[in-house]
């Protein structure tokens, strides 16, 4: 009786693996997490929003404040351990981009005070501003399924890419170019 329990627990044992190994090999379609997002929102405005700045006493930011600009809008939260492999690139990526008109705005999404916000996007060396989210503005941008969640919304208001989940840096760095865009070409020969 113990060993055929024990043959049993083998052979379930074997076939879990063998389907785990089999499935690591189908075919994955591109970016499956962002499906159905895309269509809906490129080419969109992008929801105008007031929430209240971290560590600003009472300071609210408004979206429209940035009319001209191109905004990355991530939604992130404290305790997303990819959202803390992305931060130092958009650090990066705002140093870089931010004297051709990038901005981007850090929505955090946790349900921790301000300090405890604050205190992270200090030890993370966030350099750009973060305002406290709500299901409302989450809501806006058709609800947040995962984090971290990027919107690309170029000079005009309109949302250009959105992405769902940790991306490369290079993904993240091509659709900030993609924000940046005509205006800055327009920009560049309007300067000659």
């Amino acid at each position: 009786m113990k060993n055929s329990i024990i043959f049993v627990a083998v052979v379930v044992l074997v076939i879990t693996g063998l389907l785990l190994v089999g499935k690591s090999f189908l075919p994955h379609p591109p970016n499956v997490a962002n499906a159905g997002h895309e269509d809906r929102f490129n080419g969109t405005a992008a929801p105008d929003f007031e929430l209240k700045v971290v560590d600003a006493s009472a300071k609210t930011l408004k979206l429209s404040e940035f009319k001209g600009k191109a905004v990355v809008i991530n939604f992130w939260a404290t305790w997303c351990e990819p959202c803390k492999i992305e931060m130092p690139w958009l650090v990066d990526l705002q140093k870089k981009y931010g004297p051709q008109g990038l901005q981007i705005v850090g929505i955090a999404m946790d349900d921790t005070d301000e300090k405890t916000i604050a205190g992270f996007a200090h030890k993370m060396g966030v350099n750009y501003p973060i305002v406290v989210g709500t299901e409302k503005v989450a809501d806006l941008y058709g609800g947040i399924d995962g984090m971290p969640t990027l919107f690309f919304v170029d000079r005009s208001g309109k949302i250009v890419e959105h992405e769902l989940g940790l991306r490369s840096m290079d993904v993240i760095e091509g659709n900030i170019k993609k924000s940046l865009g005509p205006a800055e070409a327009s920009q560049t020969a309007s300067a000659r």
